[in-house]
């Protein structure tokens, strides 16, 4: 697929997927290009096209859509296709780590991806020498990149904080040391969040996740303690103290929260944390076997598109207000985005990014974690299954038939491989309610930056 038009919020939208440009135009030139998707030649769009918008009119759109293909702005070649070969046996080093501290958690969370809480191979906490072994592999395995992301992850790392303080220091340590810089995030369900924890990750982390779920009856429905009782009203106060924070000191953030089949108008759970005060906010799609009552059915993707269409307008109006927020899946970059590598294979998981288990153990990524078939090795041995490594290394928007087809596929760049694995058995295919949906977002995404650019322009025209 060389481009994709469609129409959002009045503007008559067309994207050059290669080259990734993006064309607000008028109703002709948008009618031109689908008669040309069509097939249709010239004659016959000229006979079919001039009684409707008139003679001239035809002519100049037409020219329009050549200077434009001229300029390699529309029909544009396919840039790294040809490369292919070369990025599936690029060198690549181990960049990230999402350290997995405590495989345990004080919630019973139903869509947790440990089965409310019941980790896959057994619960722990890590202990301080294991996750230096692992900041040691990252550093060893890191080369030449300076710049080293540690991701403090569970089950709910808080209830292994004092380690937690320890392996910053640790970082600290080894940045002296090893010419490295870590960026650490944190991801939390804000239970155990207090003034000591809030102080520390103002100082030490980059980032902040904090997980809750919208409106109170869908979080608490979703994310009760173990014993029954909801959490909503425990961590709101909590979190909402902790972003305050985090805003004025300019520091980033964001509340990240889980839709599924019960609350299928999830937009009115964005906007329901947007009124909490919240302005960095993510809610994403349940990703479940068909089978689980809260699971997203493919009869439900038509309703959630809508559920994004009015998310977008509200948005497009609340910024016109003054009052606007992040939503993080509309936003894109248009002037790029990130580099060839990471818009073909995405997050890297298997090669440039591993999980780390709270015994030691590498995967992928943390939700590969329990399945035998992906154990890459530990943080004494290293490496033990370079053969997964090179496997996943190959896995890019080229090497899966329903991604080279997609408009979306260099702002996804292929979607999850857990998602792919845990729905097809394999880690190059597509989870097809997942890709809809994403395809969905991205649409809103360049609609979203359309109107902003509309905005400024009225601006300064004002």
């Amino acid at each position: 697929m060389q481009i994709h038009q469609y129409q959002s919020e009045g503007q008559n939208i067309v994207l050059d997927v290669p080259s990734g440009s993006v064309h607000i135009v008028d109703q002709a030139v948008y009618d031109l290009l689908a008669a040309m998707e069509e097939g249709r030649n010239v004659d016959e769009i000229k006979a079919s096209m001039n009684p409707k918008f008139g003679e001239e009119t035809v002519k100049e759109a037409l020219e329009e859509i050549e200077e434009l293909k001229k300029e390699k702005l529309l029909y544009s070649e396919e840039p790294y296709r040809p490369a292919v070969d070369v990025f599936a046996k690029r060198p690549t080093v181990t960049k990230a780590l999402c350290l997995n501290v405590a495989h345990d958690c004080n919630l019973a969370c139903r869509y947790c991806f440990a089965e409310e809480g019941e980790y896959h191979g057994r619960r722990a906490i890590m202990d301080l020498e294991t996750g230096k072994k692992a900041f040691d592999y990252l550093v060893a395995q890191s080369g030449n990149r300076r710049n080293l992301e540690v991701d403090f992850f569970g089950g709910e790392p808080l209830l292994d904080w004092e380690v937690v303080k320890q392996l910053v220091a640790y970082g600290h340590e080894l940045e002296k040391t090893c010419d490295k810089h870590f960026r650490f995030t944190i991801t939390t369900n804000g239970v155990l969040l207090n003034d000591e924890i809030m102080d520390f990750c103002n100082r030490e982390m980059k980032n902040v996740v904090m997980s809750i779920d919208g409106r109170k009856e869908v979080h608490d429905r979703m994310r009760p303690f173990r014993k029954g009782a909801g959490s909503y009203d425990v961590i709101l106060p909590k979190i909402k103290k902790f972003c305050d924070e985090r805003e004025k000191l300019g520091l980033e953030y964001y509340v990240r929260g889980t839709y599924t089949h019960w609350n299928l108008d999830f937009s009115k759970d964005v906007l329901d944390l947007a009124d909490q005060g919240f302005k960095e906010i993510s809610i994403e799609p349940v990703v479940a076997p068909l089978s689980a009552d809260y699971a997203i059915q493919p009869e439900d993707v038509p309703y959630l598109c809508e559920q994004y269409d009015i998310l977008l307008h509200e948005m497009i109006k609340r910024e016109k207000e003054g009052r606007g927020f992040n939503f993080y899946h509309f936003m894109i970059d248009l002037s790029g985005g990130p580099c060839v590598y990471k818009r073909l294979s995405g997050c890297g998981a298997g090669s440039e990014y591993l999980g780390v288990t709270p015994w030691g153990d590498f995967y992928p990524c943390h939700q590969f974690v329990g399945v035998d078939k992906f154990l890459l090795g530990n943080v004494t041995d290293g490496i033990t299954r370079p053969d997964l490594v090179e496997e996943f290394k190959k896995v890019n928007v080229y090497s899966k038939e329903e991604c080279s087809q997609c408009f979306a596929r260099f702002y996804c760049s292929g979607g999850c491989a857990a998602n792919s694995y845990n729905f097809t058995g394999g880690i190059n295919d597509t989870y097809e309610i997942g890709c809809a949906l994403q395809r969905k977002r991205v649409e809103c995404a360049i609609a979203l930056k359309a109107a902003e650019a509309e905005m400024e322009v009225e601006k300064q025209e004002n």
